[in-house]
């Protein structure tokens, strides 16, 4: 399996911010966030809902974690494809900046690129979370 690199800061800015990108940071890829969030301890900002929806007695606990996963996928197909176009817009914009006459400042398309990140981050993160639990419920009552 190729290796992924890690992710670097560049003038102490993660890829979470928009200076990230105005320092010409590299435009990462969908397997880089995603590395990068299964590296990392945090869980995503659906963490407590998916442990509530995990104490739940079956088949309630089931359905509600598909119903969750669904969620989560849909949104995540909807943030990478608006990521991309993003990408393409800051390839666009970084073609057109001329450092000679432009002074750097942060564009909407640096914001973008840092608010897409998050929200790819945060739905892998969501993923890992989900890919934690065991599939079935654990024994209630310690028979097993």
């Amino acid at each position: 399996m190729k290796q992924i690199s890690p992710l670097h800061t560049i003038g102490g800015y993660s890829p979470g911010h928009p200076w990230f990108y105005i320092l010409d940071g590299a435009i990462l890829s969908a397997k880089q966030i995603r590395a990068y969030a299964q590296s990392k301890e945090y869980g995503g900002y659906r963490t407590d809902e998916i442990l509530t929806a995990h104490r739940r007695p079956e088949p309630k606990r089931s359905k509600a974690l598909r119903t969750i996963r669904a969620d989560v996928l849909n949104s995540l197909r909807a943030d990478l494809s608006r990521y991309r176009e993003v990408a393409r817009e800051l390839r666009t914009y970084r073609r057109n900046f001329d450092p000679a006459t432009d002074q750097r400042k942060c564009a909407a398309v640096h914001t973008s690129m840092s608010l897409k990140f998050a929200h790819l981050h945060n739905g892998f993160a969501n993923l890992r979370t989900l890919d934690s639990l065991p599939s079935e419920q654990l024994d209630l009552f310690g028979l097993e």
